[in-house]
């Protein structure tokens, strides 16, 4: 192989010579990963790679068929090819983006929306009234995860080439946010459907997927555009994301510059920052107990809301922060993040740490001397699971470990088969967080305990509007966490790490940052 000399010339950018080795760097890299696969190595385009933004996801890439898109990490994939019909920024205000104008009526029932005209898909399709129908109807009926998403859009009736009306079945209060996420994602209405679409995109995004240099679980790769409309919004010419799910692979990418950002943790800062990176930070993330069981169909004692309340009390939350995640997290009482409108000042220090407390309160309960219940153990919450027993044997409570492989873990636990168990979950929008486990269908109401208070709530915010809906989510909030439905113990940091030549604004609500967000440092 003959070895690639790069030069610097006299005067030339410490940023172009840093990225030009870049360039050289990533390609080896890449190369190397192909040919250990015994795969045909595309050839990445050797220009000026400060145009191009290269990133490294945890996870792959799951599927580019609207009907299936992914937030969290995946939303990297499919953002830079798919316009949606609002944009959320940073902070997830709502802003035109697709639509220019959006409205609702009234009662909140039918959300007018303004189209932008002159925009065409990449097989030069227009992007119009039907347009949209066809794709909002397509990710309703869909069996996509977020189907939910437009699942309150009972028609959507075209008023003209460039507006149509979003006909609901009830008030929706997430709908405008879901629009700028994948409820609002538009795809060419020719590929709907189609078994193409899972790996070729079309859309009428920023970029364009390059099928030539994509190699699927490998490397993914996006040139611009040409017709995009609002090219401001995106400064880098190409975009490359690399599937790597090992940390350790990550951080090693960054520091010899072969990617410019990548998700890490909080063990990582210290190597990170030694090596001149940037750490971002973001709270997503909440972890902690669920207590599924609350019916006591399985366990006749979570059926007591004092035991619950105990286990609440029995958790050092913030020797927890400290030790488990080196003070990069917040201590919570709720399930919901300190900027939800479902976040209530009232409730914090509900459940501050008082094992004595947790003693009373079991003892209060008739179970003193405790009881046993089954949890799963698996490999990605392995090091939680000895405090987990260590905390609860104070209470006289046994664990019966059952042992659970990680690609199972979350269909056992969807489908009910633990009444008690450690998890994280995103937090976002109140509405998000409620549809995911406030109602009794909510998949993450795992034992779809059925509670009418808590439904009558709910229903009071749905229909609310300004500041009585959110009084309405601070109620569901306090009979949410008085009642312990969980035992919550803190917000994880998200952290994110850009080096020197790139930066980011973190997305509030979402675990990596979104592809506008990144630009070039200088």
């Amino acid at each position: 192989m003959r070895r690639r000399v790069v030069w610097v010339a006299a005067g030339q950018s410490c940023r172009q010579g840093r990225k030009r080795m870049k360039t050289f760097m990533r390609s080896a890299f890449v190369a190397v990963s192909l040919l250990t696969l015994n795969l045909a190595v595309p050839a990445l385009a050797q220009d000026d790679d400060a145009t191009t933004l290269s990133l490294a996801s945890t996870v792959d890439n799951n599927s580019f068929d609207v009907g299936a898109l992914q937030i969290g990490h995946r939303v990297q994939y499919w953002m830079p090819v798919f316009d949606t019909l609002l944009v959320l920024d940073p902070q997830m205000n709502a802003l035109p983006n697709l639509a220019t104008a959006f409205t609702y009526n009234e009662d909140n029932t039918v959300l007018n929306l303004k189209l932008r005209e002159g925009v065409s898909f990449t097989d030069g399709a227009p992007f119009n009234a039907e347009a949209v129908k066809a794709n909002i109807e397509y990710i309703r009926d869909a069996a996509g995860q977020n189907s939910y998403m437009v699942g309150s859009v009972k028609d959507v009736e075209i008023v003209s080439d460039y507006e149509v009306n979003l006909v609901l079945s009830a008030p929706d209060p997430g709908l405008i946010g879901y629009l700028g996420m994948v409820g609002g994602a538009i795809a060419s209405p020719a590929t709907l459907g189609t078994e193409a679409s899972a790996t070729t995109p079309i859309g009428s995004g920023a970029y364009v997927l390059d099928a030539n240099e994509t190699v699927a679980g490998r490397q993914y790769v996006y040139t611009r555009n040409a017709d995009y409309w609002n090219k401001d919004a995106y400064p880098f010419e190409k975009m490359v994301i690399i599937p790597m799910n090992d940390l350790s692979a990550r951080l090693n990418a960054l520091k010899s510059g072969q990617i410019d950002a990548a998700a890490a943790d909080a063990k990582s800062i210290g190597e990170a920052e030694a090596a001149g990176l940037t750490v971002n930070a973001t709270q997503v993330d909440w972890q902690g107990l669920i207590i599924a069981g609350r019916d006591g169909k399985v366990v006749p004692a979570l059926a007591d809301v004092r035991v619950r309340q105990a286990l609440n009390f029995a958790f050092d939350k913030e020797g927890l922060v400290k030790h488990l995640l080196l003070d990069r997290g917040a201590v919570i009482d709720q399930p919901f993040n300190l900027d939800s409108q479902a976040f209530d000042q009232s409730l914090v220090g509900t459940y501050a740490y008082n094992i004595d407390k947790a003693r009373e309160l079991m003892k209060e309960a008739g179970f003193e001397n405790g009881f046993t219940v089954k949890m799963p153990s698996t490999p990605g919450f392995a090091s939680y699971e000895p405090i987990i027993e260590q905390t609860l044997n104070q209470l006289n409570i046994s664990i019966e470990w059952e042992k659970v492989a990680a690609n199972a873990l979350i269909a056992d636990l969807l489908a009910g088969k633990f009444p008690l168990y450690m998890m994280s979950l995103a937090s976002q929008t109140a509405w998000m967080d409620f549809r995911r486990f406030g109602f009794t269908e909510s998949p993450w109401n795992t034992s779809h305990v059925d509670d009418p208070a808590m439904t009558e709530l709910l229903k009071t915010a749905q229909f609310a509007t300004g500041e009585a809906q959110d009084e309405a989510m601070k109620a569901a909030s306090r009979y949410i966490t008085e009642n312990a439905f969980f035992a919550p113990w803190f917000m994880v940091d998200s952290i994110y790490l850009t080096d020197a030549d790139t930066k980011v604004d973190m997305q509030n609500q979402n675990i990596v940052p979104w592809p506008r967000n990144f630009a070039p440092a200088n």
